[in-house]
């Protein structure tokens, strides 16, 4: 299992990230998601560790914050030295009834950190991350918030999830003038059968040295390798939760293609949908989530897959963004200086 620096900063975290939306879902969408108890969770921490897997993933809406609590038991459970692991949380969504329980305000920040560690049983959680854009909440405001649980040491980096390249080169810029806690990471969906963030967020990435964590890498199980043009699969988890959107005609063309490069490797389909997102520079750590052990073990292989010049290039070919503007005058005129 290799490990990649995680943003400007000296925290080094595996290629792979355990998810954990997962653990202890009972009703509504977190029972879809998933209804693992604490011993099926303790067993699926344990195989990723075991694979070398140092960063696992959270977030206090996860279950109503039972995901957090699972989690934190397996740790005890297992025995784990807290300098071993590479905790990872994030705050945002409601966790009470009013306006004030939920968004990215000082106040919600800071409370559910607290409540947080309580919950997983930790004194620090190492990235802390904005589990989405708060559009009532000044970025002042959330940047100066999590710069204090930075300096208080209940946290010891910060990072973001689904917000926008201008939205996070905004927060950069707070951060630069008043000297705060840089952002180390973005977690975003990224995916073959999704490739949005290419336009904006990719270039924004490399250019201000920002890791990107990716979510959802299987499309929400369409590119695990059960679906396909026939119908096969319907049955399985989409059938009931159809997230992440995904343009399915595009989707079974690129299925297609990994099935023969699946094929040729004995890989299966899931693990070069997981491949081809490691091979990308951008990418600093792919969330694997998973119900049972196999299926974790399955994804945890992909980190042996090698993709050719020729494989990308295969699969760059039924997945590549259409040219949009201002992209492709962005690329035309950069030949003046070639």
């Amino acid at each position: 299992m290799r490990q990649r620096q995680l943003g400007p900063s000296g925290l080094f975290v595996s290629e792979l990230c355990l998810g954990t939306m997962t653990f202890g879902g009972s009703d509504g969408i977190w029972g879809q998601i998933g209804q693992l108890d604490q011993a099926q969770a303790d067993a699926l921490v344990k195989t990723a560790l075991d694979a070398g897997i140092n960063f696992i993933d959270t977030a206090n809406v996860y279950a109503g914050g039972m995901s957090e609590r699972i989690l934190g038991q397996s740790l005890k459970n297992l025995g784990i030295a807290r300098d071993d692991v590479v905790i990872a949380t994030k705050v945002l969504g409601p966790m009470g009834g009013g306006q004030n329980a939920r968004g990215a305000s000082r106040r919600h920040i800071i409370s559910q950190c607290k409540a947080s560690l309580d919950r997983m049983g930790l004194d620090h959680i190492d990235l802390y991350q904005m589990h989405g854009f708060d559009a009532a909440t000044p970025i002042e405001e959330t940047m100066e918030a999590l710069a204090t649980l930075v300096q208080q040491g209940y946290v010891r980096y910060i990072g973001l999830s689904n917000w926008a390249a201008w939205q996070v080169v905004k927060a950069v810029g707070i951060i630069e003038a008043r000297r705060l806690a840089p952002i180390l990471s973005l977690q975003a969906y990224y995916t073959l059968a999704g490739r949005d963030l290419e336009r904006e967020i990719v270039p924004m990435l490399l250019s201000e040295k920002i890791g990107l964590m990716v979510w959802s890498p299987l499309a929400g199980g369409f590119l695990s390798g059960k679906y396909d043009r026939d119908g096969k699969g319907a049955d399985g988890r989409r059938s009931t939760f159809d997230f992440p959107p995904v343009d399915k005609g595009r989707a079974y063309d690129a299925i297609e293609v990994m099935r023969t490069i699946a094929a040729a490797k004995k890989a299966t389909v899931a693990q070069i949908a997981l491949a081809w997102l490691l091979h990308q520079p951008v990418v600093t750590s792919v969330i694997v989530g998973a119900k049972r052990v196999e299926q974790l073990t399955d994804n945890i292989g992909a980190t042996k897959v090698e993709l050719g010049t020729e494989d990308l290039a295969a699969l760059d070919a039924v997945t590549k963004l259409p040219a949009e503007y201002p992209g492709w005058m962005l690329e035309r005129q950069a030949t003046y200086r070639a």
